[in-house]
């Protein structure tokens, strides 16, 4: 049965559709994994710009709204099948049938991500409710971290589980929270810390997903790193660090709980 994976935030421009569609690339290209992405950001969708299907024939809209059949939705694009959403879309739909026509699908899939609205509304319920494993997407500034907070009390309110915070668009760590910062005040492990990285705006420009623009970037390898404990293999230690004596960082320590939180039955 996949597995369904929703990353959420209540601020725009944090980098969650380029996480979420980068994790999904990542999966299927370096893992092997047959990966579902949707948009479920119904009022602004674009995981189909960053995903190059800029004129999707029916979408998460169509579906939802009763109007198109799942399969009629599905676009691959760079080896992930991929449900996008309409930008013109203005008929009413039922945004919290989501999670019905996600368990439809989901025992096709290994995992099925789902990039949410960034408004505190039904939209982000309806992710909430569909995901089994949430992901909070913030960057390491006050405000943000505040819209984090939020973000955090609305799924717990729900009695869901976040299982990590995503730290994307590390700049000026000095001038920034940091991990112990984020993880104290929300209570919630880092798993993932994202230097900003200039080839994700030179991906988006291309429509090519960073992990296959650029492998090897920043950005990529740290996706890749959150791929390999969502995937429950082991991350490897870089061999400067053992080489150094030195420990797995934090967030290292954290994906490995990570990986041992979603394959229990495996660890057992």
């Amino acid at each position: 049965m996949g597995k369904v994976i929703g990353l959420i935030s209540i601020k725009g421009g944090v980098g969650k559709t380029t996480i979420a569609s980068s994790l999904a690339v990542d999966l299927v290209n370096h893992h092997n994994k047959k990966v579902l992405l949707v948009d479920a950001n119904f009022s602004a969708p674009n995981v189909g710009l960053h995903m190059n299907i800029p004129k999707p024939d029916k979408t998460i809209h169509d579906i939802l709204a009763g109007h198109a059949r799942l399969s009629h939705g599905i676009h691959n694009s760079y080896g992930v099948d991929v449900i996008p959403g309409s930008y013109i879309y203005e008929k009413q739909i039922n945004v919290l049938k989501l999670q019905h026509k996600i368990n439809k699908l989901k025992d096709k899939y290994d995992f099925v991500v789902i990039d949410s609205s960034p408004s505190l509304n039904e939209e982000m319920l309806a992710t909430i409710l569909a995901a089994e494993s949430l992901f909070i997407v913030t960057t390491p500034d006050l405000p943000t971290l505040t819209c984090s907070l939020k973000a955090a009390k609305t799924v717990k309110e729900r009695n869901k589980n976040i299982s990590g915070i995503i730290i994307n668009k590390i700049r000026d760590p000095k001038f920034e929270l940091s991990l112990d910062e984020i993880q104290d005040t929300t209570e919630i492990p880092v798993v993932a810390r994202i230097p900003d990285d200039i080839n994700s705006t030179r991906a988006l420009f291309t429509q090519i997903p960073i992990p296959i623009y650029k492998r090897n970037s920043p950005f990529s390898k740290e996706i890749n790193n959150l791929s390999l404990s969502i995937s429950g293999k082991q991350e490897k230690q870089s061999f400067i660090n053992w080489l150094l004596g030195l420990n797995f960082r934090k967030e290292q320590v954290n994906r490995q709980v990570l990986k041992e939180e979603l394959y229990k039955p495996f660890f057992k």
